[in-house]
């Protein structure tokens, strides 16, 4: 299993935990939306029991025991969107999105 983040994305997170602390990027999904699921992306102040942790370019990357299979082989982007920025998540697992793009079905 896996889950890997782009340079720029690996560069952004590291930006963050310098200004706000944390240990880490927490990856999840929780159910929600017209397709379902939703991505959920926090800053990771510990490591909790039954997490998986990766680590990628000196940046911790946590997911919860629940979402683990349904982000795994996925890559990671930080990359404008609208007149922002995101992380961006190219998941191979996902079958269907919905129209807004704010959540995604696994098949």
């Amino acid at each position: 299993m896996a889950i890997k983040l782009t340079p720029t994305a690996a560069e952004r997170v590291k930006s963050f935990l310098q200004r706000d602390g944390g240990i880490g990027l927490r990856l999840g999904v929780k159910k929600t939306g017209c397709s379902g699921w939703a991505y959920t992306v926090e800053l990771a102040e510990d490591v909790q029991s039954g997490d998986t942790v990766f680590e990628q370019d000196d940046v911790k990357i946590v997911v919860t025991h629940d979402s683990l299979a349904f982000l795994d082989g996925s890559t990671i982007d930080f990359a404008a969107e609208g007149l922002g920025y995101a992380f961006r998540f190219n998941n191979p697992n996902v079958t269907d999105e919905c129209g807004c793009g704010e959540s995604f079905t696994i098949g």
